[in-house]
């Protein structure tokens, strides 16, 4: 009777903690609480002068509606240190106001490294004859403005930054390079990110980055499926983070 007393007792106990909020019990723990990730590491990165300065030059570009993505464009700012290491250029598939390439290009000096970032997009949003029939349906959600010429003025002061106006991959012809050791992929839809990819990945060196931005984020699960046919294709891995990057 004890025994079956104390049992009925520990599954309460059980449901009762799982039905508390884990975030208000960790509170106190919590280090970071941003962008799709809580954790109780420790970000130092967030104490580096250089990273500071690097990201509100990113952020100044008002490209993310007002969220905080610092651990993001903290793996970003890793990629890019390591592509440094390896012959080639830089190249990002997906802009929009630049926020993302502008973090990197202060972090690594980019006016220092004698290479070319070039910077693919439309400037304008999404190209509908490119969106599948569930990306068409799921548009409304994101919101674009012309920017072409705010890109313009934002990249002004990087020497060999290459803008190039309009849809991937009509437009993948006109980079210029032969080596790639950086590559962004942010394109919010399926097509011009395979034809991106497909397109660079024979001129990516040894030791080369690619980031895919929307790997992990629910409502991109067709890009997903599709890199995850090519990376098996490859027989690559793709390392899923928790800010949605892969």
């Amino acid at each position: 009777m004890a025994h079956a007393t104390w049992d009925r007792a520990r599954q309460w106990l059980v449901r009762l903690v799982r039905r508390l909020p884990v975030r208000a019990i960790m509170r106190r723990r919590i280090k970071f609480d941003e962008d799709g990730l809580i954790t109780l590491q420790d970000p130092v990165f967030l104490r580096s002068e250089r990273f500071v300065r690097a990201y509100s030059a990113g952020a100044s570009t008002g490209s993310w509606g007002g969220m905080s993505v610092r651990w993001r464009a903290h793996v970003a700012c890793w990629a890019a240190t390591q592509a440094l290491r390896v012959h080639g250029d830089f190249i990002e598939c997906g802009v929009n106001k630049g926020g993302m390439s502008r973090v990197v290009a202060d972090f690594v000096d980019f006016n220092q490294t004698g290479r070319s970032f070039y910077l693919l997009d439309t400037f304008d949003g999404l190209d509908e004859e490119l969106l599948s029939e569930k990306e068409r349906a799921n548009t409304g959600k994101w919101n674009y403005d012309p920017c072409y010429e705010a890109v313009t003025a934002t990249f002004a002061d990087l020497k060999q930054a290459k803008i190039i106006r309009g849809r991937v991959p009509d437009t993948l012809p006109q980079v210029e390079t032969e080596a790639v050791a950086y590559l962004s992929i942010d394109m919010n839809c399926t097509a011009p990110e395979i034809a991106a990819f497909r397109h660079f990945w024979p001129k990516l060196s040894v030791g080369g980055v690619v980031l895919l931005d929307d790997y992990g984020w629910e409502g991109h699960e067709e890009q997903r499926a599709a890199f995850d046919s090519i990376a098996e294709d490859l027989n690559v891995a793709i390392l899923c983070l928790p800010q949605d990057k892969g």
